[in-house]
Order: C-alpha cells, then structure tokens, then sequence
C-alpha cells in the first residue's frame, strides 16, 4: 500500500476529485483552508502536498495521517474566520456547524449523513435544507456533481454576499 493510500469506506478517489475541484475554482485566490470533520486527513494532505494550500483538519478524532496541521477539536462556527475556504467532505455530525460558518466563510460541502434536520429524509431532502438555510441567510451558493463514484457526490459550493471576493 503506497502512503496516499489508506483505507477508506467509499469511493477512494472523492479526495482527489475534492482537491481537483477546489485548486480548479479556487486556483490563487484562497490560501488557508480548513478540512472539516475530515477524518484521518487524507484530503488535508492533498491540498497541502499537491495543491499547495496551507489546510488544517479541524477533526475531534487523534488517528490522523503524519505530517500535517490537525487540530484535535469539534468545528464551531466562530474558527471561520481563520481560514480562506472551508471544506466538508461528508462532515458528519459537524454539518450544521460548517453550514453556519458558511455564513461568514465560502465553503464547500459535500454532505453525507443528515446530521442537519432530523424531519427530513434522503439526500434530495438534506440537499434542499442546507440550500433554503442559505437562502433565507443571504448565502450564493450553487449543486455541483462531483465526479466520483456513491449518490453522495453533490457539493453545494457557496459564498456569502457580502463576502469580499478576490
């Protein structure tokens, strides 16, 4: 097994095809970028090794990957501030949290579980809350298919109106 492959639940190429899109979009423009509920760190190690970002997994798990910037913590909103960008790729039970830092924050969010509102169920249903929480807060954001295999696969990539852009 090579060193930027671990065992992962999924499809192992998200982490990839998650790096691609944000150097893609984001290019120059961003430079510090937190890695939400990410787990082990494996998408943290790409953006920082191959991508060039600076990234920090903000993740309350210590079984990390060696070498990068972790801190061993629950996300809360308010960390927003620090960071450019931040991403949650399937965040779990982080979710809510991250979806509240994207009101100060742009953000990418792939999410997975519905740690959002218990009264509703499936993707579509998880998808829609997320999108009508941005909207009632003035948050642009937009779904965007990511090319990875699992029906867990939509980002909803977004910025807050009054966020300077670059």
């Amino acid at each position: 097994m090579s060193r930027e492959q671990h065992r992962v639940h999924g499809d192992p190429q998200r982490f990839e095809v998650v790096a691609d899109f944000i150097a893609a979009r984001y290019g120059n423009t961003i430079h510090c970028i937190a890695d939400v509920a990410g787990g082990k760190g494996i998408l943290t190690r790409l953006l920082t090794k191959k991508k060039n970002f600076a990234c920090e997994l903000i993740d309350p798990r210590r079984t990390v990957l060696k070498g990068i910037d972790h801190r061993p913590e629950q996300f809360e909103p308010d960390m927003a501030d620090y960071y450019d960008l931040l991403v949650g790729l399937h965040p779990d039970g982080a979710l809510r949290q991250l979806g509240e830092a994207a009101l100060a924050r742009p953000a990418v969010i792939i999410p997975c579980c519905n740690f959002w509102d218990e009264q509703r169920r499936g993707q579509y249903a998880l998808l829609t809350a997320i999108e009508d929480f941005y909207r009632q807060h003035s948050v642009r954001f937009e779904r965007i298919e990511l090319d990875f295999k699992g029906p867990k696969n939509i980002a909803i990539v977004s910025e807050p109106i009054q966020y300077p852009t670059h």
